[in-house]
């Protein structure tokens, strides 16, 4: 397949803001794939040449992206610079420049998409010395070689930003209507839906999953399992306004704590271990120790657990908050000394694999009695402290226990209900002292001044939509001036600076990469920003690193959240 059709995609894509017209020409282009370019497409179509659980990434940044235009094409780097000022893109800044580009490469053929697939998929194997140079080579023959259109797209892939609106719920349907429809409309196809969903949940690459879906249909999709050493999506917890509609909501619960660390999936295969994170991060190696006490303390030969990590005090053996322990799960260098220095224990909470058999369809009473069998505690691995009760004061009095231990509160959990990979189906619920905050992505921020020169200092909040992100406030608050005080204005900007796309008079765009947990005064109506709401003083209470863009808060629940907040205040 030429590239040139797939832009042609993308460009049709980004002019249709309706999302059942968006996944109708999604459809189309995966139906004319083979099998071999399937996969590619559909990770292209999402801006990706890796699915979301691989450790590789392409690593350009949009300052370097003015040094690769510059070499593709013959112009320097100020004109790149003021052109980048006028139109606010670096893919139209790309798509100009070659349509009157200076250097020609000679006897260039037309890109294909397994040439640029490839290529990019390259950059993240570029290391070592000379590994710039290599990557600004990579990506220029491609600019240079870009026929119309095709530089835009190329250079938006490169920088993680492709602009056309299609999120995940998109390549579901998409996929859905290519291989299973049969003509009938989406509300037709809900069996065909679910199927596509369960084997995204188990086999989190939806390029895989299209292939599944063409060859093997349905059928095949409900069969694909949960294999040991590879992610998959968990069950999520939903939010309960109280500690009392959350009991009431279950005819029998159980009360766990609800632990300030991150969530790990631990998948355990004879005597190799793998740690995963819910954002499905392979983070083995960051925490070698965890996996020397997984393989003391868990007695079945294959199975998979699910459980909390904490960070704890070294010298007391008392938690630790989770911005501690993030320090840890991004760590690729000094693992040794981290380890040491911010000590782990894991509280193990769930069992979904033993021995060849998934639990999915398995009670949580009878897979705690699973999970009791399966850990042998260890001082630094052990059981998460669990109450099962319908009483309303030994709740309350097991929730203020959780909050004096440092934890965050509690999970209310049906004991009677089965494991749903991938969604929150109500059937665990998280009760914390403050309920309405709300996990946003930083899609912006501005350079500070005076004090705070180099460093970003005010960042745009954005929530997802089904079209992508849209903005719902400016935050510059609960952020300290110095790394010892807390979360500081210069750690937020080493965090961001690597996912900057484009900077116009001291406002950056950022690549949404990260996930922040923000408390705030009200939600107000606002025409200012695009999601047409507003936070007022919002400011941040942590960053999200356990979590991804994917999980952030949506448009639907800021708007249950603002009517809400509204029949409080009209009563």
């Amino acid at each position: 397949m030429l590239y040139s059709e797939l832009a042609a995609v993308y460009e049709s894509l980004e002019a249709d803001s309706e999302r059942l017209k968006k996944a109708e020409t999604l459809a189309l282009l995966f139906r004319n794939a083979d099998d071999t370019t399937l996969p590619k497409v559909v990770l292209l179509a999402q801006g990706k040449v890796f699915p979301p659980w691989a450790e590789e990434e392409i690593g350009i940044s949009a300052l370097l992206m003015v040094k690769i235009l510059s070499m593709a094409t013959g112009f320097s780097s100020e004109e790149i610079g003021r052109l980048y000022k006028e139109l606010g893109d670096f893919g139209l800044v790309a798509e100009r420049l070659c349509d009157k580009k200076r250097q020609r490469t000679l006897f260039s053929v037309p890109l294909t998409v397994d040439k640029v697939f490839e290529n990019l998929r390259k950059l993240a194997s570029v290391e070592g010395k000379g590994s710039q140079e290599t990557k600004f080579r990579i990506v220029s023959e491609l600019i240079s070689s870009a026929g119309k259109g095709e530089a835009r797209y190329i250079v938006r892939t490169v920088l993680g930003d492709l602009r056309i609106g299609v999120a995940e719920g998109v390549v579901r349907d998409a996929i859905v209507a290519a291989f299973l429809a049969e003509g009938r409309p989406p509300k037709d196809c809900k069996a065909e839906t679910e199927a596509v969903e369960w084997a995204w949940y188990l086999h989190p690459d939806f390029g895989e999953v299209a292939l599944i879906a063409k060859k093997r249909g349905v059928s095949g999709l409900k069969k694909v399992k949960l294999e040991l050493g590879k992610p998959y999506h968990v069950l999520l917890a939903d939010k309960s306004p109280s500690l009392e509609d959350a009991l009431a909501t279950f005819e029998n619960a159980s009360l766990e704590y609800k632990y300030d660390g991150a969530r790990i999936v631990i998948h355990k295969k004879g005597q190799k271990i793998w740690l995963f994170t819910r954002r499905l991060e392979d983070v083995t190696m960051q925490f070698p120790e965890l996996k020397d006490y997984a393989l003391k303390a868990i007695t079945p030969c294959d199975c998979v657990i699910e459980g909390e990590l904490l960070g704890i005090d070294k010298k007391t053996g008392e938690p630790r908050p989770f911005q501690l322990l993030s320090q840890r799960i991004k760590r690729k260098y000094d693992i040794e000394k981290m380890a040491k220095e911010i000590p782990v224990q894991f509280n193990a909470f769930d069992i979904v694999y033993l021995d060849g058999k998934e639990l999915f369809d398995v009670t949580l009473t009878e897979r705690r009695i699973l999970l009791e069998k399966a850990v042998k505690p260890l001082p630094r691995f052990r059981l998460a402290k669990m109450l099962v009760t319908k009483d309303l004061a030994k709740a309350h009095a097991f929730y203020k226990e959780a909050l004096n231990a440092g934890q965050e509160g509690v999970m209310v959990k049906n004991l009677d209900a089965a494991y749903q990979p991938g969604r929150r189906v109500g059937f665990w619920l998280k009760v914390k002292p403050i309920m309405e905050t709300l996990d946003l992505v930083i899609s912006g921020a501005l350079w500070g001044t005076g004090k705070r020169a180099g460093s970003l200092s005010s960042f745009v909040l954005a929530c997802r939509s089904d079209l992508g992100f849209v903005d719902c406030g400016m935050m510059g608050t609960g952020i300290k001036e110095k790394a010892e005080e807390g979360l500081s204005f210069e750690q937020l900007t080493e965090m961001l600076t690597p996912h900057i796309i484009g900077e116009s008079n001291g406002r950056v765009s950022v690549r949404p990469s990260l996930v922040v947990e923000v408390a705030y005064e009200e939600i107000q109506q606002s025409p200012t920003y695009s999601s047409g709401f507003a936070l007022r003083f919002p400011r941040i209470v942590k960053i999200r690193p356990d979590k991804g863009v994917d999980e952030a808060d949506d448009l639907p629940r800021m708007r249950s959240l603002f009517e809400a907040q509204h029949k409080r205040q009209s009563s």
